[in-house]
């Protein structure tokens, strides 16, 4: 072992003293060497050079020292990181004392150990080992044509490298791009959009359960589907509300533009207690179907306000909405076919409501739908569809001719027709 700062010698005078450096410097440390194959006789005829890391701004850097010893036969290379370097270092601490022949006085520094190893002459490092052994045999062969290979075998690897750096970029955009377009939307909304593209209208997959082999309409498309008794008996309190409404409060609702067909019902209360029971209950549950076909984004305060009870909010989040994520947050989102779906429940609880005939007019206008979409929705549940005569007018005296939607066993099949676009002419 080999220190450049220490002056050995074999007896110590009595009269000699132990003196600390105090706090030193990191030019004042001491580098303590040993070879790693053999001893070193003569260190007078090594050239020893310390380099240290120019990064002085990172911890972990500007500690990192490489220490060369040159001989005229070979040179030795040691280091304080990486895989060649002294675990000793990190759990001991060493001292070097350097004594002063003049004053009798001894100064003790740090140091640290270097291991050096002999540095041969074209022998591969540590990086290019690795290197080699991550090379595949395909990366071989193709090292081995750019060095020896023909014109023709380097302009094919060309071309081919070429070919693999475009796939690379085209697939490195389209995964930005896709991962982009489901940050925004949301995988399930963006699956549920592609499903009713394929589709193309048809919303079987969003109607009520439906038992077409049932023997009375009202078992067609059961209530107990659409509310369950539990939910049922959790509407009592609100449909209480809605049955000591009164004549001023409605034609407010009116004047504001609230559901119509809510306010149609609750103008026309039977006097009969199940069947009014049963009209106030379901014209609740209905406005809020019908208010959360009109929105977007659903918080989880929905329904607050109008009093609606839990298990009745917990319903419409799980059946009429969707999750997404929107800038790391999870959210409930109305989607186009969640709308369609959201047409078809609302009918069906009005045909239990009408006696199996409901207006269908005013539905798609409370719902915000056109027309079409709303005819959709009524054949694909198998409803018999009319309307009035001309020159008939509706109870305002308004000649507007609503559709009624009626459910008469058997179920009626539409044939599904889609329209041709005519091919523009050329000119």
């Amino acid at each position: 072992m080999l220190s450049f700062r220490l002056e050995i010698t074999t007896t110590m005078a009595a009269s000699c003293s132990l003196v600390s450096c105090g706090e030193e410097r990191e030019a004042d440390k001491a580098v303590i060497v040993q070879f790693s194959n053999g001893s070193v006789r003569n260190a007078e005829k090594l050239d020893f050079t310390l380099y240290k890391n120019t990064d002085q701004s990172n911890p972990r850097k500007k500690s990192r020292r490489i220490v060369v010893a040159e001989s005229d036969r070979l040179s030795y290379v040691g280091q304080n990181f990486g895989t060649g370097s002294l675990k000793c270092n990190n759990l001991c601490k060493y001292y070097v004392g350097v004594l002063n022949k003049q004053t009798k006085q001894m100064e003790v520094h740090s140091a640290q150990i270097f291991n050096m190893q002999p540095a041969v002459p074209g022998e591969a490092t540590e990086a290019e080992k690795l290197q080699d052994a991550s090379q595949t045999y395909r990366d071989k062969v193709d090292s081995l044509i750019e060095a020896f290979g023909t014109n023709k075998q380097k302009r094919a690897l060309s071309s081919r490298r070429l070919n693999q750096v475009g796939g690379e970029m085209l697939h490195q955009a389209v995964a930005k791009a896709a991962n982009t377009v489901i940050d925004e939307k949301g995988l399930e909304a963006l699956q549920q959009e592609v499903a009713q593209t394929e589709s193309q209208g048809d919303l079987a997959l969003h109607l009520p359960p439906c038992n077409a082999d049932a023997h009375t309409p009202e078992d067609v498309y059961p209530l107990d589907n659409l509310l369950s008794p539990v939910e049922f008996e959790a509407l009592e309190q609100a449909g209480s509300k809605l049955a000591a409404i009164t004549t001023e409060e409605l034609q407010k609702m009116r004047d504001e533009g609230g559901h119509l067909c809510v306010v149609k019902h609750l103008e026309n209360l039977p006097s009969d207690g199940d069947a009014r029971e049963k009209i106030t209950r379901c014209s609740f549950y209905l406005s809020l179907l019908l208010k959360l076909a009109r929105q977007k984004n659903i918080t989880r305060k929905f329904g607050q306000e109008e009093g609606c009870p839990r298990p009745i909010q917990v319903k419409l989040m799980k059946t009429f909405t969707v999750e997404t994520f929107n800038n790391g947050r999870l959210q409930n989102v109305v989607s186009s076919s969640m709308r369609a779906k959201l047409a078809a429940y609302c009918l069906a609880l009005l045909l239990h409501m009408d006696h199996m005939t409901t207006d269908l007019t005013l539905l798609h206008r409370d719902l915000g739908l056109t027309e079409a979409r709303m005819l959709e929705v009524a054949k694909s549940m198998g409803l018999t569809l009319t309307k009035p005569p001309r020159g008939s007018a509706d109870e305002d005296g308004m000649r507007d001719k609503h559709r009624q939607a009626s459910l008469v066993l058997p179920l009626v099949k539409y044939d599904q027709f889609r329209e041709r676009r005519k091919r523009k002419k050329m000119h």
